[in-house]
């Protein structure tokens, strides 16, 4: 488990700055992990996300990347609340939000006496994030589950240049089988990338589904890091 959780503010364009919720692991891998939101914003899933890669050894970074809509965006799953995150993601900025992650990269390296590796997870919106990192920035590797839209985005497929892992439910309404068989098709030539499909797993099985599928989804990404991210 953690010792203890903070948040810390970020700079980002014009002075201006943002928070991420910060989990520091006990026994540390002296590597980091920017955990990225779904459309419900910094919740306390998210939190719990971070806490069990700091678990896990990563220090952990969840930047709120709706701040500039709103700041501390914590949305539930009532009918008033998802009607609410799809107004928020009707109004965000992925380009600039891609920049805010960057920021996170940049404020993570930056830390004292860190120098490790730094990846990316995301969920949902989260998901197409990281995949959009891994084509845009420089991390070390991107993971991404249950990534909405990354189907609309595949002229960014060439520039994957980093190691990337994609979980998809097959029940998934939101990133249904059709749209996964084009990213596969998009990504299928490149090394860097893999792709695991959960038959039975419906969208937000990482943080809400199957224990089983939970833990085995868990340990595939703990693996793909082990061997993606550089020594320290």
């Amino acid at each position: 488990m953690t010792t203890n959780s903070r948040t810390e503010s970020i700079l980002a364009d014009e002075g201006r700055t943002f928070d991420a919720y910060v989990s520091v692991p006990e026994n540390p891998n002296g590597s980091a992990i920017i955990v990225l939101q779904e459309i419900f914003g910094v919740t306390g899933t998210i939190r719990k996300v971070a806490d069990h890669f700091a678990g896990d050894g990563f220090l952990a970074f969840a930047p709120d990347l709706f701040w500039r809509m709103q700041s501390g965006v914590q949305l539930g799953h009532s009918k008033e609340d998802m009607a609410l995150a799809f107004r928020f993601l009707q109004r965000f900025d992925e380009a600039k939000a891609v920049l805010d992650i960057g920021r996170t990269v940049a404020h993570v390296r930056a830390q004292r006496g860190f120098g490790g590796a730094v990846a990316v997870v995301g969920m949902c919106l989260g998901g197409k994030l990281a995949y959009l990192a891994a084509a845009r920035l420089d991390v070390d590797a991107a993971v991404g589950y249950y990534g909405v839209g990354i189907e609309k985005a595949l002229e960014e497929a060439p520039n994957v240049k980093h190691p990337l892992l994609l979980h998809f439910g097959g029940q998934d309404k939101y990133a249904p089988p059709v749209a996964v068989a084009k990213i596969a098709a998009a990504l299928a030539d490149n090394p860097n990338v893999t792709i695991h499909t959960y038959p039975e797993a419906d969208h937000g099985f990482y943080t809400r589904g199957d224990p089983a599928i939970i833990n085995l989804a868990h340990e595939r990404t703990a693996r793909f890091l082990d061997q993606s991210l550089p020594a320290k």
